[in-house]
């Protein structure tokens, strides 16, 4: 291979220097102890170290009469000291299992090439391009070994590694550890990339179909002897030791399935030619044993080799019918179809062929998945989760707790599927005691758990636990149920089922209560509460749940209502009816408001407004979220019903603040400036702060057009923001008599708290209205004399330049609000140029550079389709590109520095020169030099690279001048052209890098 003879040099380069310690005569003694050790039976243990004790000894480099480090020679003493460490490996058959267990990545590198040049594999030469057929056995061989070896190492490179935890530390010994660390490095680098060739030589050697030899220690003495004392035996097909085509094609075809598994990480087609390799190994060791093989293969990992590539590449149509239940798993969790997956695993729980640890890693693959948001899996997990359990019953084991999480909340839904389950996995009458007593156990501990006796009764009846459970067990489980629920009547005398127990009034009134939480038919709602008030009229059924509840200013009013049947409904489908306006179920509320409404209207006009008031922010919501987030327009029906709540004059009528925001932030979304600026009445400009502010940001919208001095409204709700986010001061007398300053965060001074502002903006989607707002806040956060990093925005000229009363103005909340809204405005627009300068000034000025130049990318590459066309310079100004060069220079980028200097409209060469002069650069330098267009700039750099003697660099550097296009003799459209091309190649190679 190419890279052999730098790999040997690399590995001995790199020996800690120390000059040669042992004399003639020990090394001969050393070559007959060695002899005599190898001659023995079965050594024990294995002489593997000898090898690092060899090589190391004829790796080590030596120093001449200058005291200078020389490689280390090739004399005879070095040559039979390699000679020794490849008669040990010899001695092992060349075992690739035994060797890379106890030999290093470095030291078995070098044994294996040293192999190669005693079996006369040119250093130079790639195996790839040798004819291994026409090759000596031995050598053909030595090849197969090298390349095998070399995608065994990358395979094992792939695999986790467990840190051993370090001792003491000791100077020299992690010396050692770390150039070994670097050498293994460099050597797994040249592996991986000629791993194509290794491949290709090993798929080569499966053509060969005949048998090969491996050097012994006797061969290996003959190759030691002068050339003209071996009489060409070497070179016969009958040296050394024998090795059957059958077994280097089975060895053969197991390590490329290993390094076509190991790729089909990335590239999923290449698991059928792992599948083929591993196939065909399986089938020759059942021809040949795997006795007869000298290369043992681990038959285990083969066949979860063999196993993981059948699932991997198994077709996903269902009709396939040799599928394995691994192949069945991995198609429905690939194509989401979960409900089979819970069948698989039903069925599985009559046969019990899935190991615990496989079950397990599902359903934590399926909770990820739930947690990431996709909440159609909940009901999934849950089913999984009663498979597994059950399962693990019938086995004998512990119960997880994550079945014990999911049973905190029983519901009817749970336990029918919790006993269709137990049903589906026991054969009552197969099956043994031992099963059936399990079982049994399980059910009746998880009626103990339950406080709920309807789920209790339902465990209980069933068929499966009544042919469970003889009498006397019953018996026993009501004296518990007794014990634990003195108030329930259960009869003493033998049962068949729970059922049949006599249950009370209280039982009744619990078993409706439940009913009635878990409702939502305003139908059935009422239809309980009048069975509930017939069988008591003391309780207050409103109060059963404490998740139901109701605004403050509506409750006294439907808590005022004098018949008891009637608050109860009224106050349960309100509360319903939020709910479900909460969790977004618009068509359950709708019903639900709907038949509240229809109560109401009978006997208060009141509560009938409260009703229209909450169905008309429901139809908002439903909206927004359906209709309304495609673009279209809302109905001019539900316009004029907004518009008709703002103008309200009803006395008496209790309002939400919340309806009042929505109904504002609805008409500025859907630019009903017209209405918000001139036809809104005064009053209720005046009392209601959410319509003042969206009056305000009406007016100003409709003017920016406009000439300045008829900004007059900008100047207004430059006024109210600047009153919201002031503080208020107030003086406090210390215990030493010292006056101190209290700064009150939210101000009551402003027409709403910073907070309430802040949520009401988030309400906004409409983009001028949005870009209007931040550009205010911006203007805010700028104002204060001591900011260095001013942040841009659009339209920003339009507000006042001053505050009378600086330091009345939270500074610090302004800023935090800036980042709020610039992080919501990106949710709604995420390719708003205008917004992600704001947000990279943003992470200028709080010196997070990285990011600030991957916002300024960003903003650049959404308007100029990824710089294939040019950014407007109302994006990329002086500014924005001074701030740029400024994070690549402190982020050490100094290339980067120089080319950017280029795009400001007169180049700074003052700051490119300077940046140049940087050596710890920590960008690609000369690979940039492409992307720089002025002449100037280039032969600086020449000079520069001349002055510093870097030859290869100063040549780069000439090329780039050499380009014809940057002749200054060229027309002005063919350097305008030659700078533009350049410009877009950089910036889109600093968006790879930055995104």
């Amino acid at each position: 291979m190419s890279a052999e003879a730098a790999d040997r040099e690399a590995a001995t380069s790199s020996r800690p220097c120390t000059p040669p310690q042992t004399s003639w005569f020990e090394f001969v003694l050393e070559e007959a102890l060695l002899e005599q050790h190898l001659q023995k039976p079965s050594p024990d243990p294995p002489p593997v170290q000898l090898i690092v004790q060899f090589l190391e000894q004829a790796s080590k480099p030596s120093v001449n009469e200058q005291n200078q480090v020389q490689p280390p020679p090739d004399n005879k003493r070095n040559r039979i000291l390699k000679l020794l460490a490849l008669k040990v490996a010899a001695h092992l058959k060349w075992d690739l299992d035994v060797l890379e267990k106890s030999l290093s990545v470095p030291v078995l590198n070098m044994l294996l090439n040293e192999l190669l040049c005693i079996s006369k594999v040119p250093p130079g030469t790639k195996h790839v391009d040798v004819d291994l057929s026409s090759l000596p056995p031995t050598t053909a061989m030595a090849i197969l070994l090298y390349n095998r070896w070399a995608i065994r190492t990358i395979v094992q490179s792939s695999f986790p590694v467990k840190q051993v935890k370090p001792g003491p530390p000791q100077l020299n010994v992690m010396n050692h550890i770390q150039q070994e660390k670097e050498l293994t490095e460099n050597i797994l680098k040249v592996l991986k990339e000629q791993a194509a060739d290794s491949i290709l030589v090993l798929e080569g050697a499966l053509k060969l179909n005949k048998d090969l030899y491996v050097h012994t220690i006797r061969t290996l003495d003959l190759l030691a002897m002068e050339p003209g004392m071996v009489n060409g035996e070497t070179e016969s097909s009958t040296a050394g030791l024998k090795i059957s085509a059958e077994e280097i094609q089975c060895q053969v075809c197991y390590d490329l399935g290993a390094i076509y598994f190991q790729q089909g990480s990335t590239n999923a087609a290449v698991h059928e030619k792992a599948k083929e390799k591993f196939f065909k190994t399986k089938e020759l060791i059942a021809k040949n044993g795997s006795s007869s093989l000298h290369f043992t293969i681990d038959e285990a990992r083969l066949a979860g080799y063999c196993q993981a590539c059948e699932v991997l590449t198994s077709s996903s149509d269902d009709a396939s019918q040799q599928a394995t239940p691994y192949s069945k798993i991995h198609s429905c969790m690939k194509s989401g179809k979960y409900q089979d997956l819970v069948k698989i695993f039903l069925e599985d729980n009559l046969t019990l062929s899935l190991p615990e640890q496989f079950r397990q890693s599902v359903l934590r693959e399926l909770f990820q998945k739930a947690q990431q948001g996709n909440e159609a899996l909940d009901e999934v997990c849950f089913k999984v989760c009663v498979c597994n359990t059950v399962c693990d019953v019938l086995q004998g084991r512990i119960i997880d707790i994550q079945f014990c999480q999911l049973f905190l909340k029983p519901s009817k839904e749970k336990i029918d599927f919790l006993l269709e389950v137990c049903s589906g996995s026991i054969n009552l009458e197969s099956a043994s005691e031992e099963l059936k007593r399990r079982m049994a156990a399980f059910l009746k501990n998880l009626c103990l758990g339950m406080e709920d006796l309807q789920f209790v009764f339902m465990i209980s009846s069933h068929e499966l636990f009544i042919k469970l459970l003889k009498d006397d067990e019953r018996k026993l489980l009501i004296d518990q149920m007794r014990k634990r629920s003195p108030r329930i009547n259960l009869c003493t005398k033998p049962v068949t089922s729970f059922y049949d127990i006599p249950a009370s009034a209280s039982v009744n009134i619990g078993q409706l209560e439940h009913q009635l939480i878990l409702s939502v038919d305003p139908w059935r709602i009422r239809q309980i509460l009048i069975e509930l008030h017939g069988m008591t009229s003391e309780r207050q059924f409103w109060t059963i749940s404490n998740k139901w509840e109701v605004p403050n200013v509506y409750g006294s009013v439907i808590l005022g209502i004098k018949d008891s049947l009637t608050r109860d409904l009224v106050y349960i489908l309100m509360a319903k009816g939020l709910h479900c306006c909460a969790i977004k179920d618009f068509v359950h509320a709708k019903q639900l408001f709907a038949a509240c409404l229809e109560l109401v209207t009978e006997f208060s006009p009141k509560l009938r407004q409260v009703m229209l008031n909450e169905m008309l922010l429901l139809d908002i919501y439903t909206h927004e979220a359906g209709a309304g987030a495609s673009g279209e327009r809302p109905p001019s029906d539900l316009i004029s019903r907004v518009r008709g709540y703002l103008e309200m004059r009803v006395p008496d009528i209790p309002l939400r603040q919340v309806i009042a925001e929505e109904c504002v932030a609805f008409l500025l979304n859907w630019c009903e400036n017209e209405y918000l600026t001139m036809q809104v009445p005064l009053p209720l400009v005046q009392t209601n702060p959410y319509v003042k502010l969206g009056q305000l940001l009406a007016a100003t919208c409709k003017e920016l057009p406009g000439p300045k001095e008829s900004r007059r409204t900008a100047k207004d709700l430059w006024e109210v923001v600047v009153q919201i986010c002031s503080v208020s001061n107030q003086h406090k007398r210390g215990n030493d008599g010292r006056v101190s300053l209290i700064k009150h965060r939210e101000s009551t001074l402003g027409i709403m708290y910073r907070s309430e502002l802040l949520s009401f903006i988030k309400k906004l989607r409409e983009p001028l209205v949005l870009t209007t707002i931040l550009s205010l806040f911006v203007k805010l956060h700028n104002v204060r004399e001591d900011i260095v990093n001013d942040i841009a925005a659009e339209h920003i000229s339009i507000w006042p330049s001053s505050i009378p009363n600086l330091q009345s103005v939270d500074f610090e909340a302004v800023a935090i609000t800036v980042k709020e809204l610039v992080s919501y405005a990106l949710t709604i627009n995420a390719n708003n140029h205008f917004w992600l300068i704001i947000q990279a000034d943003i992470y200028f000025a709080t010196n997070q550079y990285s990011a600030a130049l991957h916002y300024y990318l960003q903003a650049g590459a959404v308007c100029s389709d990824f710089f294939n066309k040019m950014v407007p310079p109302d994006v990329y100004t002086d500014q924005v590109i001074k701030r740029m060069i400024k994070c690549c220079s402190l982020l050490n980028c100094h290339t980067q520095v120089a080319i950017l200097c280029q795009f400001l409209r007169e180049v700074d060469y003052k700051t490119a020169f300077k940046a140049l002069q940087e050596q710890n650069s920590h960008d690609a330098m000369d690979s940039y030099y492409e992307y720089i267009w002025d002449v100037t700039i280039l032969e600086y750099l020449t000079y520069l690279h001349h002055k510093r003697g870097e030859t290869d660099k100063r040549q780069i550097a000439i090329k780039a001048i050499g380009q014809t296009e940057l002749n200054a003799s060229n027309p002005e459209e063919v350097l305008q052209l030659a700078a533009q091309r350049r410009k877009k190649k950089f910036l889109q190679a600093m968006a790879k890098l930055y995104f």
